[in-house]
């Protein structure tokens, strides 16, 4: 039987869905406008600066940014075309492919970052209370460990 939502559930939903493209929309075209990159690129780009030896197989990387694996593949040949990724062949797995951030990449990266981050200040957090960051906190990670599948 479904649980149909109620009004107030309705509402929230809705918010939530409104919200979130609101602010996603926002930050994806001040990257594009400032960057010349949409948001999932630098995304990608973030994760393996942040990654040892700022590189990753590709499975892995696909997973940490929440993404298929053809569809990061098509992401990283873009990246590639730019410098600002390279592929290299996983060490010990002739099958396996890391993705590489390059030093051009890491550059274009570090002169994002601010205005990325001045982005996701303005359109998010200098909106909410304390109350409510801690709240949106505890929501993502909620959010998080249900759409996780077991393993």
């Amino acid at each position: 039987m479904t649980r149909w939502l109620d009004d107030d559930e309705q509402q929230t939903w809705r918010a939530f869905l409104m919200g979130t493209q609101a602010l996603f929309d926002a930050l994806d075209r001040e990257l594009q406008r400032d960057a010349g990159m949409p948001h999932a690129y630098y995304r990608i780009l973030v994760v393996l600066s942040e990654a040892p030896d700022r590189s990753m197989r590709m499975s892995t990387l696909a997973e940490a940014t929440g993404s298929s694996r053809s569809r990061l593949s098509h992401a990283v040949t873009r990246l590639e075309a730019m410098g600002w990724v390279r592929r290299e062949s996983c060490p010990g797995d002739r099958r396996g492919q890391l993705a590489v951030i390059t030093d051009r990449g890491y550059e274009v990266l570090t002169r994002a970052a601010p205005g990325h981050v001045e982005g996701v200040r303005r359109h998010l957090f200098d909106l909410l209370t304390p109350e409510q960051v801690g709240s949106l906190r505890e929501i993502g990670e909620a959010l998080t460990r249900g759409g996780r599948t077991p393993s």
